[in-house]
């Protein structure tokens, strides 16, 4: 199958504003690309392209003062199989866990482990609770139960332990409490941003948005999980991953600015 992806934001600036973004699809779907997400601004400005700590394509402008437009559209192919379900994936002690892993083992800036250890090892880490992929999915079960979804809930501000004491969030929500729970359950977990369209699943569909998830290492390599919808889902695109919401941010500015308008698609081409 063929996926079309892409957005547009525009901005209202002030006076000229630096721009750090990570809106380019991840590396690792290079091949998959048959009309590429070449980032297009109006008015046309430099930009400079870099690979950031954790191998994520991102890019560097000057935003002018007045109206500014980022806009992608790019075509992705995909095998539109669901996410791997591996149930028999092990969990490894941590002294037999790969070092590029540990990293993703420490609390971080949304995903303060301090506050949520005591409550993980009670509720998934008592004698004869489960272990491996059983553990993580039950994460996944608590949080998606937990949290309450609405957009109206956004706050860019919020870390794992609020979203747990406040029960609401969005799905970097989701995401940032499930990654924590596992990080204090011995489990790397990083953070996961992306296209996710709605391909496989049922209406009603509400607004497109880039989507969150994440992904923990059991066995020998890293799986996807998605504590929002807790269920396998097809046509995930990845854009950029890290430790956090932190490390992923779409856009960083460096001045004053306003998010005037924000759309973004994730469409099923069907042939004519």
């Amino acid at each position: 199958m063929q996926i079309r992806v892409g957005f547009e934001m525009e901005y209202q600036c002030p006076a000229p504003t630096p721009m750090i973004l990570a809106l380019s699809i991840h590396y690792s779907r290079a091949s998959d690309l048959v009309r590429p997400d070449h980032l297009v601004t109006r008015p046309a400005v430099p930009i400079s392209a870099y690979r950031d700590l954790f191998g994520n394509w991102c890019s560097r402008l000057v935003a002018p003062a007045g109206q500014f437009l980022l806009k992608t559209d790019a075509l992705v192919n995909d095998s539109g199989a669901t996410d791997i379900v591996e149930a028999g994936a092990a969990q490894l002690p941590v002294e037999h866990l790969p070092e590029s892993t540990l990293v993703y083992l420490l609390g971080s800036r949304y995903c303060d482990t301090e506050g949520l250890s005591d409550f993980a090892w009670k509720q998934f880490g008592g004698s004869g609770s489960p272990t491996g992929w059983a553990r993580v999915q039950a994460v996944c079960d608590f949080v998606h139960r937990h949290i309450e979804f609405g957009y109206e809930h956004a706050r860019r501000t919020r870390t794992a332990s609020e979203a747990y004491a406040e029960g609401r969030g969005v799905c970097r929500d989701y995401a940032h409490l499930a990654i924590a729970l596992c990080r204090c359950l011995n489990i790397p977990a990083r953070y996961c941003t992306g296209y996710l369209g709605d391909m496989g699943t049922e209406p009603p569909y509400g607004p497109m948005d880039f989507a969150a998830w994440f992904e923990v290492f059991l066995g020998t390599r890293w799986y996807t999980f998605d504590a929002r919808n807790n269920t396998p889902r097809i046509g995930r695109v990845l854009i950029a991953r890290g430790r956090d919401a932190c490390d992923v941010a779409l856009s960083s500015t460096f001045g004053p600015n306003t998010l005037e308008r924000f759309t973004v698609w994730t469409d099923e081409v069907v042939p004519a």
